[in-house]
């Protein structure tokens, strides 16, 4: 088995996942896509024609973010016919998965150039489901529309999930909430020093004209007196019946958990942020690196995929997180960076108290609560800061995990080189 190496990371600034408000929204979802895919050619002087194939993410796959946006973005970028293209589905987890599907192409000796990556825009994606729903065509999505799978695996609504855990936990309002300014904090100080730069590309039209090229999400006046004064989010979905004449969201999880007493908690201030945005990674084999002057900056060492309990969703990441350790034979204590996505606050600080983590390692440059998640674009995203975290502070390893939507969690572990 050969070894897979990350050349190069990139991603778009996070624009606001509201249709005609945030910069990116009026974009056609392949154009965004092709944007990374551009600069990893321009980057790298890439001869795309040995690119063997991009495995692409999106989540949202709806109108024009459906079909195959890996080969239709890579066409829009100038790519070489000859480079193919997929796309895939593991909800937020997809571009983890994109990327650990690539890496395992060429470890297996039958690819030496891949791209993966991915990309959601809410903006679109919320605009054209809310057509659908004004339509009575809307899907109820995550196995809510299936009632023989409801009654096999209930899944509810992801924020009530969020309070389910809090409560079963026994995790505070105020606990989250500091997380949600340190989130805030951290990211400020990351844009301000810099150190997304390397990752980060300037979004334009075809006319070269600028349409984003710094983050519109970040909310670094946060205080916790000002989060303190916010009204929980997802309140308004606990008697919301799943489907018409279904069970509850609440109903959903106690089904399973009847014991638990579920309260509103999570807020838009500890959880993740509705954006758009899409990220790419180029990986090769050490051999086409070495024959055409490809620089590796990590060697990627582990991968793992691990199913969790669907009803509550979220809890994922920590066995995700055991197993790819025990895959890669390291040790918590072995892991410089931990970048676990902030889909909500609870999701981080589970991990965190189960794990006992250093929480100065985990997500320092901020998450998703500061940042937003691009859904299928947050995966490499993480990878990507990760890596240039490792670069910056001369660490070594890096694991990057995160939950998805029907109770499951990729994982990956990266060396520095």
């Amino acid at each position: 088995m050969t070894d897979a190496y990350i050349i190069d990371a990139v991603r778009t600034p996070r624009g606001l996942g509201k249709m005609g408000k945030g910069a990116l929204s009026q974009m056609h979802p392949e154009h965004l896509s092709a944007s990374v895919l551009s600069a990893l050619k321009d980057r790298n002087d890439l001869d795309t024609a040995d690119v063997d194939d991009v495995i692409w993410g999106v989540s949202a796959a709806l109108g024009l973010q459906a079909g195959d946006i890996g080969r239709m973005a890579a066409l829009d970028a100038g790519y070489d016919v000859k480079a193919g293209g997929v796309t895939l589905n593991r909800f937020c987890g997809s571009s983890i998965t994109s990327t650990n599907l690539a890496s395992a192409m060429i470890m297996s000796g039958m690819a030496d150039l891949m791209v993966s990556g991915g990309m959601d825009m809410l903006s679109y994606a919320n605009a054209y489901g809310m057509k659908m729903r004004e339509a009575g065509l809307g899907s109820a999505g995550m196995g809510a529309g299936n009632p023989r799978l409801q009654a096999k695996h209930p899944q509810s609504n992801q924020g009530v999930c969020a309070d389910a855990i809090a409560a079963m936990e026994g995790i505070t309002r105020e606990e989250l909430e500091a997380w949600g300014v340190e989130s805030q904090r951290r990211a400020d100080v990351a844009i301000k020093e810099g150190r997304f730069d390397k990752s980060t590309i300037t979004v334009k039209d075809d006319e070269g004209n600028v349409i984003l090229d710094h983050e519109e999400y970040p909310r670094p006046e946060t205080t916790a007196e000002g989060l303190a004064q916010l009204k929980p989010a997802f309140e308004m979905f606990y008697n919301m019946p799943s489907v018409p004449g279904g069970k509850t969201f609440v109903e959903l999880i106690n089904q399973v958990y009847p014991d638990v007493e579920i309260k509103p908690i999570h807020h838009v201030g500890i959880s993740s942020g509705v954006v758009d945005g899409a990220s790419a990674i180029l990986l090769a084999s050490k051999d086409y690196a070495d024959k055409h002057g490809l620089k590796p900056r990590a060697r990627i060492v582990a991968m793992a995929e691990m199913g969790d309990c669907p009803t509550l969703m979220l809890n994922g990441p920590v066995p995700a997180a055991k197993k790819v350790l025990a895959k890669a034979g390291l040790t918590k204590d072995d892991i410089d960076v931990w970048e676990i996505n902030e889909a909500f606050a609870v999701v981080v600080e589970k991990f965190i108290r189960d794990l006992d983590l250093d929480r100065s390692k985990v997500n320092p440059n901020g998450g998703s609560i500061a940042l937003g998640h691009p859904i299928a674009g947050t995966g490499a995203i993480l990878i990507g800061t990760a890596l240039d975290e490792l670069e910056r502070t001369g660490g070594r390893y890096g694991l990057i995990t995160m939950c998805a939507a029907g109770g499951m969690a990729p994982a990956i572990i990266i060396e520095r080189v």
